[in-house]
């Protein structure tokens, strides 16, 4: 280490000129009415400067009856590095093609990291994330539980990249069919 390493004071004082050459950068914007720093009151104001590809708040797609297009498979939460999300399934004897159905879907905005990993993680495109986080803040972490309900409602969406298929037909012969197999009996 040299002398002048030795001293400290010269890098003390260059820092200090670094931080007083901002400080005055931004006071002179302020003073002639421009913006100085960024600074956003959050939640009153919102950023312009946003990402497009931010990850903001959870919504549930929908089927065209309007019930959630989840099938209660678990890839979400099991992909989640926070565990933030909670899926109480039901069993639907009546829907040959995907018989489970979330009763109860949750996420705990408290400790999501908003990854974005359960949106890629899901094979029925159920689960997005839109930019915006509206009404994030909160006093209790109890208020800060994403219901299935909020999540269905607000801002939906049904455009599912992979359509709900519908339920099965029952098959039903035509009228020559049917005349055919009478005509062949004994």
């Amino acid at each position: 280490m040299t002398l002048w390493e030795k001293l400290y004071l010269p890098e003390v004082l260059r820092g200090m000129a670094i931080t007083t050459g901002v400080f005055l950068r931004n006071m002179g914007k302020w003073l002639t009415g421009r913006k100085g720093a960024v600074t956003t009151y959050y939640p009153e104001e919102k950023r312009a400067d946003f990402a497009p590809r931010n990850r903001g708040k959870h919504i549930l797609t929908q089927r065209p009856d309007g019930s959630p297009q989840c099938i209660a498979c678990n890839m979400c939460a099991t992909v989640c590095p926070a565990k933030v999300i909670e899926i109480e399934s039901g069993f639907d004897p009546n829907d040959p093609a995907h018989p489970k159905y979330p009763v109860r879907f949750e996420i705990d905005y408290s400790r999501c990291v908003f990854c974005g990993l359960c949106v890629e993680a899901c094979p029925e495109d159920a689960i997005r994330m839109q930019q915006d986080v509206p009404d994030l803040v909160s006093e209790d972490r109890y208020n800060m539980w994403l219901t299935m309900d909020e999540m269905l409602t607000w801002k939906p969406q049904s455009d599912v990249a992979k359509p709900y298929p519908p339920k099965p037909v029952p098959l039903t012969l035509s009228a020559n069919v049917q005349r055919g197999r009478q005509s062949s009996k004994p």
